[in-house]
């Protein structure tokens, strides 16, 4: 099952996103300015990690999001819409200030995407549930503050993810996490391909062995990265590894999408020679965007 960090990170993904932090009393935030082409409107989200909040704490924090006046910090960076859920073309002009520009198909003229106003609408994303007394009073103090709140937590989750059932496996080291495997369950989340991603799928107090035999077991596809790190992992990497070709000679299928990163063809055959008759992507060499494509169109055929 997808988890809330899950669904934030990928959620309107047919609007840019701008991620920002806002500090306030001593606490950093953290947030995203989401510009939505196709409404002419901007709006903001926030994710509140672990159940520490309350609703007290919730009121606060609204009281001093301020419309124009409240500062906010770029931070990582902005994320552009999904190619198939954006219905137009963008163009990015790298100078200062940062300019995005977008054409709707079936509009002659192209606008400032960052110039759309911001509207009075928050999401918060919160570990912290909420009884349903309590979410309706928010909305009430948040609409007396000038808020449009929607406030999601576990039961969002639940709602969310009652008929979805991850479709690939990301079995990868944990040394290769920022800089491969979240970047590849983000973009395929983002392509509408639910995924196994330990840090998305896994809860507190799950059983860890369970879970990943569930996922290993459930999923379509399972994306192997091939990294020197997964080599020298003789413990989860090499047991998922195990436990996936197991599946394959049982249910007589292809299921490994091997990831090459930084790997050659003879440190393959030695980890296991079966993986160089699977044909396999080099992450190096045609990027992120690329690989997810194609993972994509493998696993959804």
């Amino acid at each position: 099952m997808a988890t809330l960090r899950q669904y934030y990170e990928t959620d309107f993904d047919y609007a840019l996103r701008v991620k920002v932090t806002l500090p306030a009393d001593s606490v950093i935030y953290e947030g995203a300015i989401f510009f939505d082409a196709c409404a002419n409107s901007a709006f903001l989200a926030f994710y509140f990690a672990e159940a520490l909040h309350s609703y007290d704490s919730f009121t606060k924090f609204l009281r001093q999001l301020n419309y124009g006046t409240s500062s906010v910090n770029l931070d990582g960076g902005i994320i552009l819409p999904s190619a198939k859920q954006f219905p137009g073309q963008l163009r990015v002009q790298n100078t200062n200030p940062f300019v995005i520009e977008y054409l709707l198909f079936g509009d002659p003229n192209w606008k400032d995407l960052l110039a759309i106003n911001t509207t009075r609408r928050v999401f918060i994303y919160s570990e912290s549930n909420l009884s349903i007394i309590d979410i309706t009073r928010l909305q009430s103090e948040a609409e007396e503050m000038g808020h449009d709140l929607q406030f999601r937590d576990e039961e969002y989750v639940r709602g969310r993810s009652q008929f979805e059932k991850p479709q690939a496996f990301i079995s990868h080291d944990s040394k290769d996490k920022e800089s491969i495997a979240r970047p590849i369950a983000i973009n395929l989340q983002r392509k509408l391909c639910p995924v196994w991603y330990d840090e998305f799928s896994l809860s507190l107090g799950d059983n860890l062995r369970q879970s990943i035999e569930k996922g290993l077991r459930e999923c379509k596809k399972c994306v192997l990265i091939l990294s020197p790190n997964f080599f020298a992992n003789s413990g989860w990497g090499k047991k998922e590894f195990e436990s996936i070709f197991t599946r394959e000679i049982l249910e007589e299928t292809q299921l490994v999408l091997p990831i090459w990163c930084g790997v050659t063809s003879r440190e393959v055959y030695e980890y296991s020679p079966s993986l160089l008759n699977v044909k396999g992507v080099d992450w190096d060499t045609l990027g992120e965007e690329e690989v997810c494509r194609q993972i994509f169109l493998a696993v959804m055929k």
